[in-house]
């Protein structure tokens, strides 16, 4: 029966953040702060998310570490998508081999 309560409340609790924002805020937001911290929201969590799965998800945190310099690095040379995460990945392998040996 305690399940059932747990789902209700937090479909109430997912209900209410999506829908409080749409009922409470009807004309649009004029403030150039708020506008500017709301756009950089989704990135900010995202990033929160990803960066400890980034250095927790190898064997050993150095190759996640590498990886994750090999990404920033490339991505900030342009490079594509598929580029950036395939240059990481084989860092990520490389290193853990390596890592194997010593």
């Amino acid at each position: 029966m305690k399940i059932y309560i747990y789902i209700l409340v937090m479909a109430v609790t997912t209900y209410l953040i999506r829908v409080l924002p749409l009922t409470l805020l009807k004309k649009p937001i004029e403030n150039r702060f708020l506008k500017s911290f709301l756009h950089y929201v989704p990135t900010v969590c995202l990033t929160a998310m990803t960066f400890p799965a980034i250095l927790s998800a190898t064997e050993h945190m150095i190759s996640g570490a590498l990886g994750l310099i090999i990404a920033v690095l490339l991505s900030l040379k342009k490079k594509s998508l598929i580029v950036v995460a395939v240059a990481s990945c084989a860092v990520v392998f490389v290193t853990e081999q390596l890592l194997k040996f010593l």
